[in-house]
């Protein structure tokens, strides 16, 4: 596994949901914060994006957009002050009800993925409030194919299409960060990828985290010596590469409580721990919880959202 591909998986939850939208007039909707992240793809027409931090962003045919941290944000037709849009917007599912025809001057694909918040890998933290990519001919190709296909798939429900919508769903959820991280002009992960040093480690870790890493075994997988490693794995990823790896073994680990049955001694083993007590101790230093408190909670946590996807289900 690559480090985009492991953050993303290590907070993926559940099928993401999409719709396809066609809408005229001066329509307005709103969608409260919530946890996860959403996108928007215009396919026809404009539209504008107002989050409640005040960034405006004008959409126009071929546009996506990224909300990865689930900010609360309203779409129209045109641009609108913040309280004028409060007080036009209408809830995001009474708009989707109301979607019009393929003959309406704006069609809008969109959708949500459902992620756990509680301990995002930092390459998906430092994701700014909104990633904007305008439509530019010959930019992000493999997003553009992407975005073909989804279209294709909503519009001609073909058989197969309960697999492949979420499949290239969680594709779309790819290309978006990854075209991000090829035009960022900030931030340290998209740096630290592009290391060559620090990459090398991290592609080491990632591929085998149950491996008995140290420092000079990491130095030695880079082709520098462990002080190169050190300071500059540190610069960019802003903590020592034994530490990120106790971190992110950690962060496997509840994974894998949250989304497996496996017992805590196979857990231990499978992100390397020598003994489930070893593993205990570490995770309770690092989550302030128990792993079988934490097991818990995540099942809780996972049958309300359930229970909440079912509820809302007769709008999608």
């Amino acid at each position: 596994m690559d480090v985009v591909s492991d953050a993303i998986s290590a907070v993926h939850l559940g099928h993401p949901r999409s719709h396809r939208v066609w809408a005229d007039g001066d329509w307005c909707t709103r969608v409260d914060a919530f946890q996860g992240a959403g996108f928007y793809v215009v396919l026809k027409g404009n539209c504008w994006l107002l989050t409640d931090s005040g960034e405006s962003i004008s959409l126009d045919a071929g546009a996506a957009v990224l909300l990865p941290h689930g900010a609360g944000h309203v779409v129209a037709a045109r641009p609108n002050d913040a309280e004028t849009a409060r007080r036009k917007a209408v809830p995001f599912e009474r708009w989707l009800a109301e979607s019009g025809s393929e003959r309406a001057g704006t069609e809008v694909l969109c959708g949500r993925y459902r992620l756990d918040c509680s301990r995002m890998h930092p390459l998906l933290t430092e994701l700014p409030e909104v990633v904007h990519l305008p439509h530019r001919v010959g930019r992000n190709p493999e997003l553009r194919a992407a975005i073909d296909l989804l279209a294709g798939e909503l519009d001609r429900r073909r058989p197969g299409s309960c697999v492949a919508l979420p499949s290239l769903l969680d594709l779309l959820l790819v290309y978006l960060i990854r075209s991000w991280m090829g035009e960022a002009t900030r931030g340290s992960w998209p740096g630290a990828l592009g290391d060559p040093v620090t990459a090398a480690a991290l592609r080491a870790m990632h591929s085998a985290p149950a491996a008995p890493w140290t420092n000079d075994r990491l130095a030695a997988e880079a082709g520098v010596s462990r002080a190169t490693l050190a300071r500059r794995f540190t610069a960019h990823v802003g903590r020592p590469p034994t530490a990120y790896l106790t971190w992110w073994r950690l962060i496997l680990a509840a994974g894998q409580l949250r989304d497996t049955a496996a017992t805590l001694a196979t857990i231990a083993t499978r992100v390397g721990y020598g003994s489930p007590y070893a593993l205990s101790h570490a995770f309770e230093r690092e989550f302030g919880t128990t792993p079988g408190r934490y097991r818990t909670l995540a099942a809780e946590r996972s049958a309300s959202a359930g229970a909440g996807s079912r509820a809302t289900a007769s709008v999608s």
